[in-house]
């Protein structure tokens, strides 16, 4: 029996594999990018979603399968990998989901969405429910081609979109690792006051931007007892986890910043020791975003 089933970002099996280990949540099987489970639902930051509820459907006919998907709710998203016609067929039969990209700052969609994919051409596995409003955890947006320095801004994009937050008029913003400037470009477009930090320049149509100040230092050199408290201290700097680690935790103890959200970055082999450690911290979210690499998102709102 199939309890849950966690599907990884092209690329990203095997660490998605290690975080079940870790779990304790054995693969009894995998689908394509699909690891399936016969225990109940573990934490996964690997995974772009977990299907939560997982049933094995028989499927008789296309129109047998559609109608017992419409049976249970209305809108499902589509895991497509083997049996290509049929499983179209099938889709077709289904109320759309819209997937266009998101216009930032809009909200995520909030429609309950469940999951489905043929696991044989007589035989479905299908999850009501999913961890991930986005179809197949895939999180697009209408991009920005003109005015970031870099992509970078679209994992910051969606890590605030999946948190639910952001900054605001009149809410301060560290920025540690800045250069170029493609997250100070997001914060500053919400409003917030940004200061830039690296020892690198910022681009020039960055630190022009109205509300950001720059200052040209390494992030590690900040003594966080000495600075003014921000609402949010953000992060993309690239150094080892527990590098970072260590500077989120001086930053929290001296109560210097209310909101973090940082991108650990895997130089290398995955540090799976020190991910664990982040998602200790009490009121932690991590998690591998659809616009992440080789990294994770942390994140803590007060």
């Amino acid at each position: 029996m199939i309890r849950a089933a966690y599907l990884a970002a092209e690329g990203f099996e095997a660490e998605l594999a290690e975080d079940l280990r870790r779990a304790g949540a054995a693969i009894a099987g995998w689908h394509g990018r699909l690891a399936l489970s016969p225990d109940p639902p573990a934490p996964a930051p690997w995974a772009l979603e977990t299907w939560t509820a997982p049933a094995e459907i028989p499927v008789p006919s296309v129109k047998a399968g559609a109608d017992a998907l419409r049976a249970i709710q209305r809108n499902w998203a589509h895991y497509p990998l083997l049996h290509h016609r049929r499983s179209a067929l099938l889709a077709d039969r289904l109320p759309p989901v819209k997937a266009r990209p998101l216009v930032f700052p809009e909200p995520a969609p909030t429609a309950h969405l469940g999951a489905w994919t043929l696991l044989a051409p007589d035989r479905m596995l299908a999850s009501p429910t999913k961890t991930s409003p986005f179809v197949n955890g895939e999180v697009h947006f209408a991009e920005d081609r003109e005015g970031p320095p870099s992509r970078a801004y679209l994992k910051l994009w969606e890590a605030l979109t999946r948190l639910g937050r952001h900054p605001g008029a009149g809410e301060t913003c560290l920025d540690l690792g800045a250069a170029p400037g493609g997250w100070t470009w997001v914060l500053a477009r919400l409003g917030a006051t940004v200061t830039a930090v690296d020892k690198a320049p910022l681009d020039p149509a960055i630190s022009a931007m109205p509300g950001v100040s720059c200052r040209q230092e390494s992030a590690f050199g900040l003594d966080p007892r000495q600075e003014v408290p921000v609402d949010w201290l953000f992060s993309d700097i690239i150094c080892y986890p527990a590098r970072l680690l260590a500077l989120v935790r001086r930053w929290m103890e001296a109560g210097a910043a209310r909101n973090f959200v940082c991108t650990l970055k895997f130089q290398g082999e995955t540090d799976h020791a020190t991910a664990a450690e982040f998602a200790a911290i009490p009121g932690a979210v991590l998690f591998h975003g659809f616009n992440n690499k080789h990294e994770l998102t942390f994140a803590r709102l007060g």
